[in-house]
């Protein structure tokens, strides 16, 4: 019988999915790197969370094959050595999307509409907020996407269709994309910063794109525009958006990732007011943890019965699924 980890908990629904095909299923002792080292070594799969993998843990995993994102994101896997290893490492390409796009609205929403503000005051019986601080209509306002893939899609299209909003998108492959009329090109980086009232980021972290949004960017913004980062926190110089709101360069922003997560108590930016922080659950509602612990066990199986997996991450030239076999 092969044995699944599963560092982290999922939803039933994966688990019980692995089990009618057979799979022993080892719930780990945690997500830090020396609970990780003590529980891959005889392992045949992993399905994993936020937790990272070196080229010490994959070194350390002698018998995995396979190892399924739990949701989409793969930047804390070696993933050109897990490929040498002969491991496939595969996702829910599409298990998150909707949830994430659906919660970048909200933020422009609640940040549009100064909603957490207006909550407070509310609770304080504060009604002369109402004519302290007004909030803005979104339909006519700019909306500027950094990364034009499955997230920025769908929010391109909920901003459209469901606020009037007006979209532009700026994407390296954006000429290789079939975009809709309602979406505008965008040539460079820094032009969504001069235009968007709102400017969100949905594109990966990686060596390329770390740091790329700094206090340079900042300061193209409109004051009144507001900044949105529901991708990665690495993509984010932190102390420089923190310069932005503390100078009022940027009317405010909204962040579900962090560098640090959970942030250390003494970061600074936890105690700017105009802006509003959720603890990386954008893709976490209960219809997409359904998806995300189903895809990956789905790509598990795949793998393991021999199949070629349906969202490959990577592409190993000798998978040690195909040895086995063999």
């Amino acid at each position: 019988m092969k044995t699944v980890l599963i560092p982290e908990d999922i939803a039933e629904v994966g688990k019980a999915y692995l089990r009618e095909r057979g799979y022993s299923i080892r719930m780990g002792r945690g997500t830090d790197k020396a609970s990780l080292l003590a529980d891959i070594a005889d392992v045949d799969a992993v399905l994993f969370r936020n937790e990272a993998y070196d080229k010490e843990i994959l070194d350390a995993a002698k018998q995995v094959k396979v190892m399924a994102r739990h949701g989409v994101g793969v930047d804390k896997v070696d993933l050109a050595h897990a490929e040498e290893l002969g491991i496939w490492v595969t996702n829910g390409a599409t298990s998150n999307s909707n949830s994430v796009a659906e919660m970048t609205i909200g933020f422009i929403i609640a940040l549009g509409r100064n909603l957490l503000e207006s909550n407070k005051a509310a609770h304080a019986a504060d009604y002369g907020f109402r004519n302290r601080k007004s909030g803005m209509d979104l339909e006519g306002k700019t909306l500027a996407l950094l990364g034009y893939g499955k997230i920025g899609k769908l929010v391109a299209k909920k901003a459209h269709y469901g606020l009037g909003m007006k979209v532009y998108a700026y994407d390296p492959l954006l000429d290789q994309m079939d975009t809709p009329d309602y979406v505008e090109k965008l040539e460079h980086f820094d032009d969504a910063f001069r235009i968007g009232d709102y400017v969100s980021a949905h594109y990966p972290a990686s060596e390329q794109n770390n740091k790329t949004i700094t206090i340079n960017q900042f300061r193209l913004m409109k004051q009144s525009a507001y900044f949105l980062n529901l991708a990665r926190g690495e993509i984010l110089v932190e102390a420089d958006l923190l310069e932005a709101l503390q100078q009022g360069l940027i009317a405010g922003a909204a962040l579900d990732v962090m560098d640090d997560e959970p942030p250390k108590a003494s970061n600074p930016l936890l105690a700017i007011e105009n802006l509003l922080l959720t603890p990386h659950n954008a893709a976490l509602t209960s219809d997409a943890k359904i998806r995300m612990a189903l895809f990956a066990a789905q790509g598990i199986d795949e793998v393991l019965s021999g199949k070629t997996p349906s969202w490959p991450v990577n592409k190993p030239l000798v998978p040690r699924a195909s040895m086995e076999v063999l």
